[in-house]
């Protein structure tokens, strides 16, 4: 088992990890208490050098290649969620410790994100599909946080609300203009569309924009919705409003200063943006190997410090701010739950290895906000001062009335 067994005696302090060898002995590490019994098997003998080299991204793709397996009453969840609770004894291993420098020293380098590259790696998530997407999403197909009045919420009552409170912060009024970065399935321009806003909807998936379109005729609002199959930074004009969910983590490290200078440029004099992305709470990192190689490509989670340096050196001021902590925990917990409900389906549309490429990616993701630092935050930013109300109380007023509305 050397030299695997070296990092796992570090590494597992909270529950049990139980290692079945190509050879069939079993090595145990952990004391059991405060976590989970996880027990897999190794095929490959490959596989004690290449997990203790870079357990986040070989431990993935062993799984997805099946090479390894778990033992009934154990899973991919198990693991990760064994991972996500000894996170700490694990960076601090020196072999650990060192790839995360190393990481961390290419990390421009792994982001740079010029517009057709960036068009590239969204099409490569985002142009999945839509069927694939229908099997674990809400009925709006919202592929961001929800907001959970209660963990108990429903997905579909997480994700209206999320649009309400989204809505309530742009006191928006008849006729007024709105460019959306990234519009997704269109569930968010439609809303605004509703409240007799004129958007223009920007997105480089051909996928997305063309349910998109058949949604907003559905709902009767194809009249005042734009769908445009363009980079942000491609697009030019000056909006009332500005909006941006779930997409300033596709941006780039290197790029933060070009998209709030974009968000600037969009914006009227007396506008003002609401920025909605997943952030970090600790200070600048890196994305993860398995995430960076098979989900997001060029993606990254912005710390607070990073997103206030850019918006900073721009010249935006920020009008008021909102954490959400365990809201996302919530969304990909609902998320994860549907989608092994339809695992079949899923691997009807794709194959095994895919399914089991998903079920990392959406337990990784789930435990991140549950035991890791990301949490989202929700930004509203002017040119001036005074753009946004000097209290908070217009959010709740209008939600309020939001939420009294029929969908």
């Amino acid at each position: 088992m050397w030299p695997l067994s070296n990092l796992l005696k570090t590494f597992v302090r909270n529950g049990r990890l139980t290692v079945i060898d190509v050879d069939g002995t079993s090595h145990r590490f952990g004391s059991g208490e405060d976590g989970p019994d996880v027990t897999m098997q190794l095929h490959d003998k490959s596989l004690r050098w290449k997990l203790f080299l870079n357990p986040e991204l070989q431990a993935a793709e062993a799984y997805m290649d099946g090479g390894l397996t778990f033992e009934e009453g154990s899973g991919c969840y198990d693991l990760l969620y064994l991972f996500s609770i000894n996170r700490g004894p694990l960076a601090s291993h020196k072999v650990q410790g060192a790839l995360r420098r190393g990481w961390r020293a290419m990390r421009r380098r792994q982001q740079q994100n010029s517009v057709e590259r960036a068009k590239s790696q969204a099409r490569h998530h985002y142009d999945l599909s839509t069927e694939l997407y229908e099997l674990f999403l809400d009925d709006g197909l919202n592929y961001s946080c929800g907001f959970y009045r209660s963990p108990d919420d429903t997905l579909e009552e997480a994700q209206a609300a999320k649009l309400n409170r989204a809505t309530a912060k742009l006191q928006l009024k008849p006729g007024m203009s709105v460019v959306e970065i990234g519009s997704g399935w269109g569930s968010f321009a439609i809303r605004l569309a509703q409240e007799g806003a004129q958007v223009t909807a920007l997105n480089v998936s051909p996928e997305q924009i063309a349910i998109a379109k058949k949604r907003a005729k559905q709902a009767g609002v194809a009249d005042r919705i734009e769908f445009v199959q363009k980079d942000y930074r491609e697009v030019t004009g000056e909006y009332d409003r500005v909006v941006s969910v779930g997409m300033m983590e596709h941006v780039g490290i290197g790029h933060f200063d070009e998209y709030f200078g974009k968000v600037r440029e969009f914006l009227k004099p007396d506008g003002y943006a609401f920025i909605h992305s997943i952030g970090r709470m600790t200070q600048p990192g890196t994305t993860g190997p398995f995430f960076r190689k098979y989900i997001f490509p060029g993606g990254y989670v912005p710390a607070l410090s990073e997103t206030f340096a850019a918006t900073e050196r721009q010249g935006l001021w920020a009008a008021d701010m909102e954490v959400l902590r365990l809201h996302y925990y919530y969304t990909l917990r609902d998320w994860r739950t549907r989608f092994t409900a339809n695992r079949e389906k899923a691997k009807e549309l794709y194959d095994e290895r895919f399914c089991r490429m998903w079920e990392f990616y959406l337990g990784a993701a789930e435990l991140g906000f549950l035991h890791g630092s990301n949490m989202v935050f929700q930004l509203l930013l002017s040119r001036e001062r005074d753009a946004v109300s000097i209290d908070r109380n217009f959010i709740a007023e209008a939600e309020r009335k939001l939420g009294d509305k029929p969908n």
